[in-house]
């Protein structure tokens, strides 16, 4: 009895042992890769084998959770690990049983080597890891950014094709020499042609105001003419022929001949005088006459107020000086003689054509005043004036 049951412990030893080991390795290899996948058959793996000298696979260099497992005191006698076939290099049917592995330490392998490089899964061979992260950390990462197109040099790049400098030749192909000198538009002469004034006022009476000149920015040609038409013809008038030179952008002085007709002798004047755009855009004429014996003076004055952009207000005033000795056959007497105030309205149908209608007052002084009343005309007329403006 008591050989029986050491024999019967020694038998059920024998059966139980491989189920336990077996087990316990079962449960060892879920705890230390639960991530991996089921092993495929041998003969699948065995299609797959790379030759010995091939590069791992992503799935081959996986690292382990835990680095540090230790193999000793595991009997790997008959136990195939999945995957050795292929970083060994054996073929699916060598036998392992027949190499002893129990000294084998999981950490001294290599299966971290390329997450220890910022790579895992990239199929790198432990020993690259290093040099192959080195020169991903020297790659120029802007390149692709977001918002930039494939070939965009990143800012602050050297361009690909470096700009030549700028020679003469380029110099004299972009502005090549002219015959002559360089064209300039102040040299050109132009003209222009106004009739501020023609109108009626009145019965059987008229009126007219023109300037016209012809040259360039700095030198010009000057005529102005006005006059008054009564009866059917000129009853006073003049004409005046004057240069005209730039002094400033808004002024010019003036030298020239005045000659007078209609009614009595005719009489002519030297002239001279500034003309221009004063503050707040006002119109002005200054104009002085020299004749034999006789001297006169004559002040203008126009200013617009802009109603709309085609109905148009003109303000407009004029004073006539006579000095010397009085003009008896003309009926002007010296000092203040005549002076006019008005306002015309009108519409621009083109910028070159405006009918209008106004009023004017007109108001004589002095010795002039006197003549007027001598020949049973008033000193003083309030017209209704109706004309139009035009210019070319």
């Amino acid at each position: 009895m008591s050989i029986r049951y050491p024999t019967a412990a020694f038998v059920l030893a024998i059966v139980v042992a491989p189920a336990v080991h077996a087990q316990h390795h079962a449960a060892h290899a879920a705890t230390t890769a639960p991530s991996q996948p089921a092993p495929k058959a041998t003969t699948a793996r065995a299609t797959l084998a790379p030759p010995p000298d091939a590069a791992p696979s992503a799935q081959d260099t996986t690292d382990h959770p835990i680095a540090e497992h230790h193999m000793e005191g595991h009997d790997m006698r008959g136990h195939r690990m999945d995957g050795d076939e292929v970083k060994s290099g054996h073929p699916p049917d060598h036998d392992m049983s027949r190499h002893d592995m129990s000294a084998m330490d999981h950490a001294a392998m290599a299966h971290g080597a390329d997450q220890a490089s910022g790579h895992a899964g990239h199929g790198m061979p432990a020993g690259q890891g290093a040099d192959a992260h080195a020169a991903h950390a020297g790659m120029q990462h802007d390149a692709t950014h977001p918002g930039m197109h494939p070939g965009d040099l990143p800012a602050g790049a050297a361009p690909r094709t470096a700009i030549p400098a700028l020679t003469d030749a380029d110099r004299a192909a972009a502005f090549p020499a002219l015959a002559g000198s360089h064209a300039t538009h102040d040299a050109m002469a132009h003209r222009y042609v106004l009739i501020d004034r023609l109108e009626a006022r009145g019965a059987g009476e008229g009126a007219w105001d023109a300037t016209a000149w012809y040259g360039g920015d700095l030198h010009r040609l000057w005529l102005r003419s006005e006059g008054i038409v009564a009866d059917g013809r000129i009853d006073h008038g003049s004409i005046e022929a004057l240069y005209g030179r730039s002094i400033t952008p808004w002024w010019d002085v003036v030298a020239g001949v005045r000659a007078d007709d209609g009614d009595g002798p005719g009489r002519a004047f030297a002239a001279f005088g500034v003309q221009g755009l004063a503050p707040y855009k006002i119109e002005v004429q200054a104009t002085a006459y020299v004749g034999r014996g006789r001297a006169a003076a004559r002040l203008e004055a126009e200013y617009e107020t802009l109603v709309t952009n085609r109905l148009i207000l003109q303000w407009r005033s004029e004073a006539n000086l006579y000095g010397g000795r009085d003009d008896a056959a003309r009926h002007l007497g010296t000092g203040l003689s005549t002076v006019d105030a008005g306002a015309r309205l009108r519409y621009e149908v083109t910028r070159r054509f405006a009918p209008y209608i106004g009023v004017e007052v007109e108001r004589a002084f002095g010795d002039t005043a006197a003549f007027r009343r001598a020949d049973g005309l008033d000193v003083q007329e309030t017209r209704v004036v109706a004309g139009v403006r035009l210019w070319f």
